[in-house]
């Protein structure tokens, strides 16, 4: 049987064995074949980065052999030997997984050098300056990357002996000073290690492989990789490239360009190099890189090639690329090539006009833009200035994108009022409420200490469209001294905050904001994607406002319009809380007809901003506690407005009071204890649509949602108010209207049920955060405080509250499609939870064959490209 081959030689790659080499092995292959000048060497396999786990961490004997053989055949390709006094092969270590991972792991270069191999190296080049140069900066990073010393140790020294010769530059440094610097950062090495250098460069080479294995697993890429949805199994590959060398002299130099400007996305040549130098030079900015555009007077010949290399690569990858560069006396060498990443604004503008240039169809277009890039073109960020200055002081959940400034307040009144008087506010609280909206809305930011990504803060900020930092335990809150304390300083009602909500970072001061700017190439690019998809996208949308706001970023309906938050402002809430402390049915219909013309009123904007498009409206979910007060003086100002008595109301808001109340008494629960409830609300959005269609000529079809079934026969009970309800008044009223009755699965019984439960129901929604909730069986408010140590130990890859569990609560969608179609072929299917946003679930509900997705209005131009890219990816 023939044995796994783990490493291959850059002429044995091509452009189809990404996944087995990485992307910078396979642009190595690839450019090699094209006959760029290339430094050549070998890439070990993704396959033995898996290996190296399976085999407990160890670099087997059968990839060390490969090792060696790809190291023999570089040395004949190379005419150098590694380890060699007389003509020194040196290489450079670098990891490269198959998604570009930026920042996961350092590069190691001049890797087998030794205290002989820089004598040879002297001698040969008949440079003393350069092959001390080059050894002390192996023998950092080699140190640092490989070894895990601390870089800052080894810089300390350098600096001390340019301090003690009077120079500020390490060019300035002579051979004998660089010796010096060497003798002196092997002490260091010997005083940290118990051990002298490793002089075998086999013995290097290998501990540098280690490295880049074991740095896929770092913090650092774990965190990475959850952001990004790259699975843990994949691993990195390694590759190892004969060194050439930009620190000779003045002949030589280094640089990182792109083929087009990755801030703007224009079309011309972006990037720097530094005259004798190595590449690290350019990234550390220890000295001033030149302009590109330099280059063409200093060496006009090597301009001349660079930009015929550059040309031939964006045309050959058909994007823009961002490439690394070094000149040796003279001569050009490329040394990795890959698609650059770039902002959002130049990511449209790039995509947009490579297919103006006939080098790219709309199809591959799409396919060029992440997804989640467009939510830096719809919120605020961070004055770039500004941002460098300030330092965070604290850090939580990045679970609502845009940046906010300004000053702190506690209570959602507090927010408000300083919001209406004319203050930028950030609400600090240690979780949100629903009776918390009127704060929300007035706040530019919202930072709570408890809670995850789901958490009713996340996802009612994330439908605002506001920035929001969720789950910042590190700060200690105090509401009733409306303090906060974090690092031993405490910030008090009114000082000025700033919230990254794209990052989780909180900072103690005031940092500018900058609005975002939507071009014109955005509506070109996403007319394109809607085009292309089938997969129709909807909003999630509480009020006129914001399903207007829908509208405007393409939304083709609401998916979902949550009645209970047109409940919580302040000229409402009186009335509900009349009608939840009524102890007759009586005194309960008398509080309903208070809300019936509110809620109506809701739905009459609502229909207007949304048009001709359809609008899923589901019925009262939360628990009715959440309507009512929980401070002593709120109970009493309570009790006096209502004429009873405080122990009368308290006994009542006590008798509410449930242990775990997102199982409790809500949903379809409520409408079946207090059917008159259902009927209000059908009144509401039935009278509401017959007036609209009458004035404005519209056809709506209203679409209501039972929420929280779990038995055929709690939607049916339900359903039977509503169409009794809803039937009479369309008969009264003599218009022909037309309604939908359907339910919300979100609860496991009710996917498993879902042929029983579609007799009665006309669409399913998936309510993915209570069905992720309830499949899983811990609470999405609470989970924040242990999913951390299940990523660490590797128990769970990503937050299934912000990733559909394709294998779990994926299997329940799937199954309650497949059954509720097979007894309804015509059964309309969505989905409503926080997941419709997010581009791998979004993928996932297309192969599912569900008719939309609805999520948060600001999340709506990310479902439309990637409900695009879902189908280009089928038709491949």
């Amino acid at each position: 049987m023939e044995s796994k081959k783990y490493v291959y030689l850059f002429n044995e790659i091509d452009a189809t064995m990404r996944n087995l080499v990485g992307g910078k092995g396979a642009n190595l292959g690839e450019m090699t074949k094209l006959g760029l000048p290339i430094p050549q060497g070998f890439t070990i396999s993704t396959e033995a980065c898996t290996k190296f786990y399976v085999d407990g961490k160890t670099i087997s004997d059968s990839v060390i052999e490969e090792i060696d053989l790809a190291m023999q055949r570089t040395e004949e390709i190379t005419g150098k030997k590694f380890g060699d006094i007389e003509n020194p092969l040196l290489v450079s270590v670098r990891s490269g997984a198959r998604v570009s991972m930026p920042g996961m792991m350092d590069t190691i270069l001049n890797l087998g050098l030794n205290d002989e191999a820089v004598l040879g190296l002297a001698k040969l080049t008949n440079n003393e300056r350069f092959a001390y140069d080059s050894y002390r900066r192996f023998i950092q990073m080699f140190s640092d990357v490989a070894l895990g010393l601390e870089k800052r140790d080894f810089e300390d020294i350098l600096d001390d002996i340019k301090e003690s010769r009077n120079v500020k530059l390490d060019t300035e440094l002579t051979a004998e000073d660089l010796k010096e610097v060497v003798a002196k950062y092997k002490e260091l090495f010997r005083k940290e290690m118990g051990k002298e250098f490793p002089q075998s460069p086999k013995e290097q080479l290998i501990n540098a492989v280690r490295a880049v294995f074991d740095s896929w697993d770092n913090p650092r890429a774990n965190v990475y990789r959850r952001l990004n949805d790259i699975p843990g199994n994949w691993g990195t590959a390694v590759n190892v490239q004969a060194m050439v060398f930009g620190n000779m002299g003045n002949d030589c130099g280094t640089g990182v360009a792109f083929t087009r400007d990755p801030a703007t996305g224009e079309n011309k040549i972006f990037g720097e190099y530094l005259i004798n130098a190595q590449g690290e030079d350019v990234v550390a900015g220890i000295r001033t890189p030149l302009p590109i555009a330099k280059l063409e007077e200093d060496m006009p010949e090597v301009y001349k090639e660079f930009m015929e290399i550059a040309n031939k690569l964006e045309s050959h990858y058909r994007d823009m690329q961002d490439m690394e560069f070094t000149i040796q006396q003279g001569k050009l060498y490329f040394l990795q090539t890959r698609n650059g990443k770039r902002t959002a604004q130049a990511a449209l503008k790039i995509a947009v006009e490579l297919v103006e240039e006939g080098i790219l169809s709309k199809e591959e277009a799409i396919m060029k833009v992440e997804p989640k890039k467009l939510d830096t073109l719809l919120h605020p960020t961070f004055d770039p200035q500004g941002l460098k200055e300030a330092t965070p002081i604290a850090k939580g959940l990045a679970a609502s994108p845009g940046a906010a400034c300004g000053k702190i307040y506690f209570t959602a009144l507090d927010a408000k009022a300083h919001s209406d008087s004319g203050e930028k506010v950030v609400l600090v609280r240690l979780e949100t409420s629903p009776e918390d909206i009127e704060g929300m809305a007035a706040a530019v930011g919202i930072l709570t200490v408890r809670g995850g990504m789901t958490s009713h803060a996340a996802v009612v900020a994330r439908g605002m469209g506001t920035c929001c930092v969720a789950g910042c335990g590190e700060i200690a809150v105090s509401e009733k001294n409306k303090t906060f304390t974090v690092g031993g300083v405490t910030y008090n009602e009114g000082d000025y905050i700033s919230i990254d909500g794209s990052t989780g970072k909180v900072y103690g001061a005031a940092i500018k904001t900058v609005s975002p700017e939507i071009s014109g190439y955005f509506g070109t690019f996403m007319s394109w994607a809607d085009e292309i998809r089938s997969l129709k996208v909807r909003a999630n949308a509480d009020t006129p406002k914001d399903a207007a706001q829908a509208v405007e970023f393409g939304a083709e309906g609401i998916g979902l319009c949550r009645t209970e938050h047109m409940f919580f402002e302040e000229d409402r809430i009186a009335a509900v809380r009349e009608m939840i402390v009524s102890k007759t049915l009586e005194q309960r219909k008398v509080a309903l007809e208070k809300i019936l013309p509110m809620q109506r009123q809701d739905f009459i904007g609502i229909y207007e901003a949304m048009e001709y498009r359809p609008v899923t409206i589901r019925f009262l979910d939360p628990p009715l506690h959440e309507f009512l007060p929980s401070i002593d003086e709120d109970i009493k100002d309570l009790a006096e407005q209502m004429s009873i008595t405080y122990d009368e109301l308290k006994a009542t808001i006590d008798s509410l009071h449930e242990f775990n109340p997102m199982m409790g008494h809500r949903g379809c629960r409520l409408a079946i204890s207090y059917p008159e409830i259902a009927e209000m609300q059908t009144r509401a959005v039935i009278e509401a649509a017959i007036q609209v269609n009458k004035e404005k000529g519209f056809n709506i079809v209203p679409e209501i949602m039972i929420p929280l079934v779990g038995e055929v026969k709690e939607l049916k009970y339900v359903k039977d108010i509503v169409v009794s309800t809803a039937d009479a008044l369309i008969k009264e009223s003599g218009v022909d209207l037309k309604y939908m009755v359907g339910t919300m699965i979100e609860i496991p019984r009710a996917a498993l049920t879902a042929d029983e439960i579609a007799k009665e129901a006309e669409f399913f929604s998936f309510g993915t955060n209570d069905l992720t909730q309830m499949t899983f069986g811990f609470s999405r408010d609470d989970a924040g405080k242990f999913l951390a140590d299940y990523y660490d130990k590797k128990v769970y890859e990503f937050d299934p509250f912000q990733k559909i569990d394709q294998t779990g609560v994926g299997q329940l969608v799937k199954i309650a499609s497949k059954l509720g179609r097979e007894t309804r072929p015509d059964l309309k299917l969505g989905i409503c939870g926080e997941h419709g946003g997010d581009p791998s679930s979004v993928e996932f509900c297309h192969n599912v064959g569900l008719n939309y997705v609805s999520c948060s209005p600001f999340r709506v131009p990310i479902a439309r490209l990637a409900a695009a890219q879902a189908q280009v990816t089928n038709k491949r």
